[in-house]
């Protein structure tokens, strides 16, 4: 039995040693384990660099009436059932859903606690606010070329020599041949995943200084959230101010956004998580929306290049690297763009039902934020549907 005792003993000692030794080693495990996957306020234990609002505030127009008829109107949730609209907002634990067309909204409706203007985090869906910011650096002469490589930028790098022949290119493609172990594959994996590292560890750079290249760059594409971190990195040193200000002086200010956004911070004057912690009011996020529904102009100031906004969200005959949904979507310049059916349209999606949708073809903008997304992509459907138009589910 004393035997016994002590073989528990010392095992139980091992195992606390162990996890010690781990949490020494990687002290950003105890966030993970504390906050486990992330949720929409989530944010709020991490410092956070400010985009100021506007002075001049945008407004949609909001008519006298709401149209109520999107509540019946049955779209296919996730498991491919037709079910009306109030069921699939209270099946994805939606939180906000507005649809403005032609600069009304026609309809919206909120979770208790929520308003359009609640910040939330859009998570991947910061990923298309750096695409948006990476044009406008171009356009400015901050980034001379796609073609440039990341060490011309962020000569840190070059102490790695995975980082030797990575292009800005590569990465807007999620092609950057670097390392990266996604969160799926259960709960041993997401623990120890690169996802959870970037999103919760104190010191992103440091990381990154370790990261291997796994691939010839610009021949393997593969979702990551590196990749638009690094861009966020290049963005900065390129622009000498940070992702925040560069965003707010060049974008958010000049779209008369009426609340105050932010990205989230590996720490203090840290590194910005460009990948997937993005704070946003739903009514603000529209109006990015509505930047590239015009193609870069907002009320008659070109503040992305018309040319920029085109190959952002046009794959043309480009080979799709990724077919997500029903509606095929693929990823593109870190945007998602429906490859099915009658196309044109294209998203900026975040995990847990985080969406900004936007349809050229009726002039039409949706925003969803949710706490996990019922999906199966109904947002065609809605915005043919008050445009009058015909639709059908493959």
């Amino acid at each position: 039995m004393r035997i016994l005792k002590k073989a528990i003993f010392y095992f139980f000692l091992t195992v606390t040693l162990f996890f010690a030794g781990l949490f020494i080693w990687h002290p950003y495990l105890f966030r993970v384990l504390k906050y486990r996957t992330p949720g929409a306020v989530t944010y709020k234990q991490f410092p956070q660099a400010i985009v100021q609002k506007s002075d001049s505030v945008f407004h949609f127009y909001h008519p006298a009436k709401m149209r109520n008829d999107v509540d019946t109107l049955r779209v296919e949730d996730g498991n491919n059932q037709s079910v009306p609209f109030t069921q699939y907002f209270k099946q994805g634990r939606l939180n906000a859903f507005i649809v403005i067309r032609n600069d009304s909204v026609l309809y919206e409706k909120y979770s208790s606690g929520y308003t359009d203007s609640t910040l939330t985090t859009i998570f991947s869906g910061a990923k298309s606010m750096v695409s948006i910011m990476l044009g406008k650096a171009l356009a400015d002469g901050k980034i001379k070329s796609l073609n440039d490589k990341v060490t011309r930028y962020v000569p840190e790098l070059k102490a790695n020599a995975a980082f030797r022949n990575v292009t800005i290119k590569n990465l807007l493609d999620m092609k950057s041949g670097l390392e990266f172990q996604d969160a799926l594959g259960g709960i041993i994996q997401a623990f120890f995943s690169d996802e959870a590292k970037y999103y919760y560890t104190h010191d992103m750079k440091a990381e990154l200084m370790k990261v291997k290249l796994v691939n010839k760059p610009g021949t393997v594409w593969k979702y990551k959230s590196i990749d638009p971190i690094l861009l966020g990195w290049v963005l900065e040193k390129a622009s000498g101010k940070t992702v925040a200000q560069y965003f707010e002086d060049s974008i958010w200010r000049k779209v008369g956004a009426a609340h105050d956004a932010s990205f989230g911070l590996d720490h203090s004057d840290g590194l910005a998580n460009t990948s997937s912690r993005f704070q946003v009011t739903a009514i603000d996020l529209a109006k990015i929306g509505r930047l590239y529904l015009n193609k870069g102009n907002f009320n008659g100031n070109q503040l992305v290049p018309e040319n920029w906004v085109e190959q952002s969200v046009n794959i043309g005959s480009e080979k799709p690297a990724s077919a997500k949904g029903w509606q095929k979507s693929a990823h593109h310049y870190l945007w998602w763009i429906p490859q099915e059916g009658e196309n044109g349209d294209y998203a900026a999606e975040g995990m847990l039902g985080q969406r900004l949708y936007v349809d050229p073809k009726t002039n039409t903008i949706i925003v969803q934020f949710a706490e996990q997304g019922a999906g199966n992509y109904p947002y065609r459907k809605i915005s043919r549907y008050l445009a009058g138009l015909p639709f059908r589910y493959p």
